[in-house]
């Protein structure tokens, strides 16, 4: 049976990534954790292709629009995708739902969440320092800049679903100053699309998907997608930076809270058990 909150969350995450433009991955994920209770592996895996899902569409309206850069994308898949198979190869060794991948999902996610949220705040402060050095790259450092930020990339969204967005764009800015804003964008969504198709798999053969609550978000998050995208010339873009990067943080801090209470809880179990 659907359930209809199920159904309002994926509206909700669909109207702030069409309003903002940041991965829904930063939204949904922590929402699946903190409100429904979901594992993290399974929160993960199940957002991961719910990404591919939409951004395939973002993808095609960008191919067709010409606003994709084709070179900074296969770059940063060369990087990502063999990142993300190693990633998964670490993630099947710790058995995704045992507690050593769950501390460590948790712990890259609140790591992503803050990254992202940083990105969002002072994008425009880290562009004004750093673009006249790296408008003075060379196309090779510019190259092999790009590849490892494919790498970083691949890792963090392999493991949390999160930072093939503001992080990623915010990347893109930097390495290619002379992009316009909506090529920057095309190419970080047409990106999204092979990484987070290749990591959903991976977290799918590890048994981490739910295909029915994937289903369920998908037909919330497609209509909030297209009203959130119509709102978003209408509502000041610093303003929704601040509010989603309070927001982000906040989620962060709850879900590192959540996991040093569930460390101190089990240490003091082991310590029981030893006094016994």
């Amino acid at each position: 049976m659907m359930d209809p909150l199920y159904v309002a969350s994926g509206f909700g995450v669909g109207l702030l990534v069409g309003m903002t433009g940041v991965g829904g991955g930063s939204l949904m994920t922590p929402l699946l954790i903190l409100l429904f209770g979901v594992h993290p592996s399974t929160a993960v895996g199940t957002d991961l292709l719910y990404a591919a899902a939409t951004k395939t569409g973002g993808s095609l309206v960008h191919g067709w629009a010409r606003s994709i850069h084709w070179p900074a994308v296969i770059r940063l898949a060369s990087g990502s995708i063999p990142a993300s198979l190693v990633t998964l190869l670490v993630l099947w060794q710790l058995e995704l739902k045992g507690d050593s991948a769950r501390s460590l999902i948790n712990l890259v996610l609140c790591f992503a969440l803050i990254l992202t949220a940083t990105s969002l705040i002072f994008r425009k402060a880290i562009m004004d320092r750093y673009r006249r050095r790296m408008e003075r790259l060379d196309v090779s450092m510019t190259g092999r800049g790009t590849v490892l930020v494919g790498v970083a990339l691949g890792v963090l969204v392999s493991i949390s679903s999160v930072g093939a967005g503001a992080v990623g764009v915010t990347a893109l800015l930097l390495l290619y100053p002379r992009l316009p804003m909506a090529t920057i964008v095309g190419s970080d969504i047409a990106h999204a699309v092979p990484l987070t198709l290749v990591a959903g798999i991976g977290h799918w053969a590890l048994g981490s998907v739910d295909w029915a609550l994937m289903g369920v978000l998908l037909i919330g998050s497609l209509p909030g997608i297209v009203i959130g995208s119509y709102w978003a010339v209408r509502v000041p873009e610093m303003v929704l930076r601040l509010l989603l990067a309070t927001v982000l943080i906040l989620v962060a801090g709850k879900l590192g809270f959540n996991e040093l209470y569930l460390s101190t809880e089990s240490i003091a179990a082991v310590a029981g058990s030893a006094a016994r």
